[in-house]
């Protein structure tokens, strides 16, 4: 295996398949540079990897994927331990992390790439991604935002993007960028959540600061 496929900040392998008591899943919430760095940083990931998911034809390119010709949405693909986080607390920092409300772009980026997913391969964690979402759009409705319009979709392909992507925030000389705009609404219980994660790890994450994901460390967050 190549040495390029390791995670640039976990050591791990980035296309390594869930091992035992590991499982995984696919976020879309807008540039993913960003999205991945805030999903690598909680405790209890195993490893993390940018890619397509969601469009038509194989093995996409970022330069077909950003010009609308395949209909593939920026994604990161997440495993993690389940003994140390759950599916639930990674929802939590899918639905504060962005404005799920924004149809086909996220802040200043445009098109159906940046468009706001969760893709699953396990029944249940599609029945909690359900839930979380109804329990969101209640939160948001209190607040005035419109309807969510993110896209939950079971047995999607994950097409790994170019290695020069992964990890990239953590890179030397990358630029600091990041499009999405959080509501500022957090997400609390709702049927079916369990969470494991300790309340000190979600004060790495403030949403009244702008591009708090980009301000903050690259290391993972202990616990």
């Amino acid at each position: 295996m190549a040495e390029s496929t390791k995670h640039f900040v976990l050591g791990s392998f980035i296309d390594a398949e869930a091992g035992p008591n590991q499982a995984e899943a696919i976020f879309g919430c807008g540039c993913f540079w960003g999205a991945e760095k805030g999903f690598w940083r909680l405790p209890g990931v195993v490893t993390t990897a940018v890619g397509y998911a969601g469009g038509n034809g194989a093995s996409p390119s970022y330069e077909a994927v950003c010009g609308g010709r395949t209909g593939h949405a920026e994604v990161v693909r997440v495993v993690w331990n389940k003994q140390i986080i759950d599916f639930c607390d990674l929802l939590k920092l899918f639905w504060e992390c962005h404005d799920p409300t924004q149809g086909d772009r996220q802040g200043n980026d445009r098109g159906s790439q940046y468009r706001s997913v969760i893709y699953t391969n396990d029944p249940n964690l599609d029945a909690i991604a359900k839930a979380s979402c109804d329990a969101y759009q209640n939160l948001l409705t209190e607040k005035g935002f419109a309807a969510i319009s993110t896209e939950i979709k079971m047995n999607q392909i994950f097409y790994a993007a170019e290695e020069y992507h992964q990890q990239y925030l953590a890179k030397p000389g990358s630029r600091p960028y990041c499009s999405a705009q959080p509501t500022r609404v957090s997400l609390g219980p709702f049927p079916g959540c369990h969470y494991l994660l300790p309340e000190k790890v979600w004060s790495h994450y403030d949403w009244s600061v702008s591009h708090c994901v980009l301000r903050g460390e690259n290391s993972p967050i202990e616990l």
